[in-house]
């Protein structure tokens, strides 16, 4: 069992801009006032860019063109709708905003059998959309593949029993907790646990202050410690520059990268980044348009295959 791949789907944007279905909850969105045409254009630039960056070290992309019809804003962000695992499990995940739903289409499971992977089942939740109940795939759960645990900051988007279901299913052993922000002097959830940890093989990127119940923090920060993680603490303020939006993939050589955006790069002090370079090299590159439009960054863009080859 690896936690790393050097696999990653990720979906070409044609319709991107800022969503508003999805601006009632995630607080980390900015209207740009840019026309829709330049948004999307600007998107694309920064996408080719990151995947040329991620080609370059040796990181398989298969990238797959959205569907111009579908009129689906957030579609650059595959890693909400669907999980890939190496027993040849597919998970499909409820989404919360509507217009998000018409991401899931199977083009992008025939896509992957045609590179070579087997998909054995598809474990569907997506029926919880019916009772208004949500919990969007790797931005809601945080895996630890090898400790088979799952770590879950509950919210609109993450809903608790259904986080339940999913670790009985794919058998992780559950970790909730609830993470929150400041937005107008109130504390509110945050909309993803993805923007506020990352997890790699070694490490753990965390924001610990946005977890403002102290037995939640000691409790999370006790599954890292005995799982041998080295935690490097984020500031909130960091994490609005999406330093917690990360992910660890595997380059050329089995060499592992830590992926973040320019700015979550550019908001870490020197002694973190010394603590990450421990690990493993950065590669970072500029999603300004995409995370100010979006609310996501370069984690949600990457959907990891783990998949087993024909």
């Amino acid at each position: 069992m690896a936690q790393t791949t050097n696999t990653i789907l990720m979906i070409r944007p044609v319709n991107f801009r800022m969503n508003e279905q999805t601006a009632v909850n995630n607080y980390f969105q900015e209207d740009l006032n840019l026309k829709n045409a330049e948004i999307n254009a600007k998107a694309q630039e920064e996408f080719d860019a990151f995947v040329e960056k991620l080609r370059n070290v040796g990181v398989n992309v298969i990238v797959e063109e959205d569907d111009k019809l579908m009129d689906t804003p957030d579609s650059i962000f595959p890693n909400n709708w669907v999980s890939f695992h190496s027993n040849g499990d597919v998970g499909l995940y409820p989404m919360f905003a509507e217009n998000r739903r018409k991401e899931r289409r199977d083009e992008v499971f025939m896509r992957l059998e045609s590179e070579g992977f087997k998909i054995n089942n598809i474990i569907d939740y997506t029926s919880a959309e019916d009772e208004g109940v949500f919990l969007e795939g790797t931005g809601s759960l945080l895996l630890d593949r090898v400790n088979k645990k799952a770590y879950c900051a509950l919210s609109p988007r993450a809903d608790e029993e259904l986080f339940i279901e999913f670790c009985e299913d794919f058998d992780y052993f559950p970790v909730v907790f609830t993470a929150n922000q400041t937005v107008n002097g109130e504390r509110v959830a945050i909309y993803h646990t993805n923007v506020m940890m990352c997890l790699g093989e070694n490490f753990c990127v965390i924001c610990l202050d946005s977890i403002d119940d102290k037995k939640e923090r000691k409790n999370v920060l006790k599954h890292l410690k005995e799982d041998g993680k080295d935690v490097i603490n984020i500031s909130e303020a960091q994490m609005h520059q999406f330093a917690g939006n990360m992910l660890q993939v595997k380059g050329a050589k089995a060499q592992t990268y830590l992926v973040m955006s320019q700015s979550a790069h550019d908001s870490l002090t020197e002694a973190q980044v010394e603590q990450i370079e421990k690990h493993c090299p950065i590669l970072s590159s500029s999603l300004e348009t995409i995370e100010t439009c979006g609310g996501g960054s370069a984690r949600c863009m990457m959907a990891e295959v783990f998949l087993p080859k024909e």
